[in-house]
């Protein structure tokens, strides 16, 4: 990221980070979040569907986010696409395992290496994909509830992240190019 050419202009001014893909992964984390916390008795079939729909939409969200690198994305998808075709307990366990790892692993460097608008963002989600990624192993004798439970519960924290994140991102969006109207500065709010 470059550094504004003046020292009053707001970081976010000079490369603008997209509040509309963060939305979309909080979207994707907290309805896939909802889903796993409301579905009393999953299949190994119905786990398979969700967990691979999950990770598949949300290859789509961090790709169309692209600050990690492509092959991300492409790990994620192919998670997904393993989970969808092992419908296994422990196949699709290990989908989500390597999937939610790499997503982790990479968010948590961008956290270290980037200080941008999401720096602490990027450091929390991958703390957390990568903690859901080494409890899921555990939990594969418990069956399709328990892995959903893991994987939703990490994935509701994240979404949660997000959408705060997203949401600050679009408030500053809107503050740095100037009040639209009189009155609409925040400084008129408080």
């Amino acid at each position: 990221m470059t550094l504004p050419a003046n020292a009053a202009q707001p970081r976010s001014a000079s490369r603008p980070t997209p509040w509309k893909p963060v939305l979309l992964r909080a979207a994707v984390g907290l309805v896939f979040g909802l889903v796993t916390a409301f579905w009393s008795n999953p299949s190994g079939e119905g786990l398979a569907w969700a967990m691979g729909l999950y990770l598949l939409a949300t290859a789509g969200a961090v790709w169309m986010f692209r600050t990690l690198p492509v092959f991300v994305p492409v790990v994620i998808a192919l998670g997904g696409i393993g989970a969808l075709v092992t419908r296994s307990d422990a196949g699709v366990a290990l989908s989500a395992v390597v999937a939610l790892l790499v997503l982790g692993a990479s968010e948590l460097t961008r956290g270290v290496r980037k200080r941008d608008d999401v720096a602490r963002d990027w450091l929390i989600s991958g703390v957390v994909s990568v903690g859901t990624a080494v409890a899921l192993p555990f939990f594969i004798s418990m069956g399709a509830h328990a892995l959903l439970g893991v994987a939703g519960g990490g994935a509701i924290i994240c979404g949660v992240l997000w959408i705060l994140s997203g949401l600050t991102l679009r408030h500053e969006a809107k503050t740095s190019s100037g009040p639209s109207a009189p009155g609409s500065s925040p400084e008129a709010v408080n």
